[in-house]
């Protein structure tokens, strides 16, 4: 037997608790024996100090600026691969071979069509609702259309859902915008690479062809391979706490779909571009990084800083380089960016930010990239939402793979009343 963690409970219960060591990052305590054996849980709300699973898909290291996806840096890979390379990778553990990518690429390419009668979906909403609402409702639909791989103990199966999930996602998100403002549905066309053919979907008309700008392409396949996976995350933790219940996989999506618009997860880099747009001129920063450091004042500062990293986010250098790329491609002259920029450069620079960590994270950088490119700020979580469902996938997968695999069941420390007796109602 390894180490152990010695755990005195109760003043005259001891017990030693296994310790487990991954390959990499922090050990945990194995806690599974402790309520048998004391009767006691552990108190951990929100699950900060809780590992729930075991996964070899995503590692993160907040203090040191590190993202791995199966061991690879997210900056080396943003740099040199595809959003179809990173999704096989996560899929399967490895990066494809050229054929392997082309294969698994022609596949996804195949499934990208959504039942005709799915389309008529679209039609039951308000013209004003929300993508995200949208994405909800038609994602949990594809569970009635799917019948013929929907046996979840089965890896063909689990493959071919998996496979419909990430073709079916941007014609989903692309309809939910086309909805939106009124234009006909533009069809897949599957010469094109997964991330030129949502940028058709989504901006193209049938009244004349659509060109893909490759700056443009390329920057938005960056954007889905920064947000592909991020470990366990509040979307991601949904996801597998449905998939624990033995649900549907569509069914699992759309609950990670539902956790992620919250604006505390998803929605923080709409929240970036709303506040770049309240600050308005570069000339009004100095005023509103005065409020910002006033602990009186309601305003902060969005798109800086995060949860996980305490040092600068991995995926911000990537998109750091990419803004300008874009700026330049699409000859954006707009006060908006010229603030985000000076902003950025204060931050790097003033002490206040520095010693508090605050550097500009990806949603800062995401939401001005695609702002730029002409996605309305509603549309931001419902492309986040499409960019993660790889990461979901792979990772409900994997749960599914897992011979550990128990229904999610989380405990309580109960503070209501204790027992006590009914009382008619003409007596109370």
């Amino acid at each position: 037997m390894g180490e152990s963690a010695k755990l005195v409970a109760g003043g005259n219960k001891e017990l030693d608790l296994p310790i487990l060591t991954g390959t990499v990052g922090p050990d945990v305590i194995d806690i599974r024996k402790l309520y048998a054996q004391t009767g006691m849980f552990t108190f951990d709300p929100g699950f900060t100090s809780t590992a729930a699973c075991e996964s070899a898909l995503t590692y993160i290291d907040g203090d040191e600026g590190v993202l791995l996806h199966r061991g690879y840096p997210i900056g080396q890979l943003a740099e040199h691969s595809s959003f179809m390379e990173v999704s096989y990778l996560l899929l399967n553990n490895e990066l494809p071979s050229k054929t392997e990518l082309s294969d698994f690429s022609r596949t996804i390419s195949r499934h990208t069509m959504l039942h005709e009668q799915l389309m008529s979906f679209y039609g039951g909403f308000r013209r004003d609702a929300h993508p995200m609402a949208i994405m909800c409702g038609v994602v949990g639909a594809l569970s009635a259309f799917y019948h013929d791989s929907s046996d979840i103990a089965d890896p063909q199966h689990r493959k071919i859902s998996s496979h419909r999930l990430i073709a079916k996602m941007p014609t989903i998100a692309a309809a939910a915008y086309k909805y939106s403002v009124g234009q006909p549905f533009v069809y897949p066309d599957n010469s094109l690479s997964y991330t030129g053919n949502f940028l058709r979907m989504t901006f193209g008309v049938p009244a004349e062809p659509y060109e893909v700008n490759p700056i443009v392409e390329r920057a938005m396949d960056r954007i889905f391979i920064l947000h592909a996976d991020h470990e366990q995350n509040a979307s991601t933790s949904t996801v597998r706490l449905a998939g624990s219940s033995g649900a549907n996989p569509f069914a699992c999506i759309a609950a990670g779909i539902a956790c992620l618009w919250g604006p505390a997860h998803g929605g923080a880099n709409e929240a970036a571009l709303n506040m770049l747009k309240e600050i308005g001129t570069p000339d009004k920063i100095p005023h509103y990084i005065a409020r910002a450091k006033d602990k009186n004042d309601p305003f902060r500062l969005m798109g800086f800083g995060h949860r996980v990293y305490k040092n600068y986010d991995p995926r911000a250098t990537v998109m750091q380089k990419t803004v300008r790329e874009v700026f330049d491609s699409l000859k954006v002259s707009d006060p908006l960016f010229e603030t985000a920029l000076r902003l950025e450069e204060l931050a790097l620079s003033d002490p206040y930010f520095i010693e508090k960590k605050l550097f500009p994270n990806v949603d800062f950088y995401s939401g001005i990239i695609l702002s730029a490119i002409g996605f309305p700020t509603t549309m931001f979580t419902a492309l986040f939402a499409l960019a993660r469902t790889v990461g979901w996938v792979a990772q409900w997968n994997e749960m599914i793979s897992d011979p550990n695999q128990k229904i999610g069941r989380p405990r309580q420390l109960y503070t209501g009343p204790t027992e006590r007796d009914y009382l008619p109602l003409g007596k109370r």
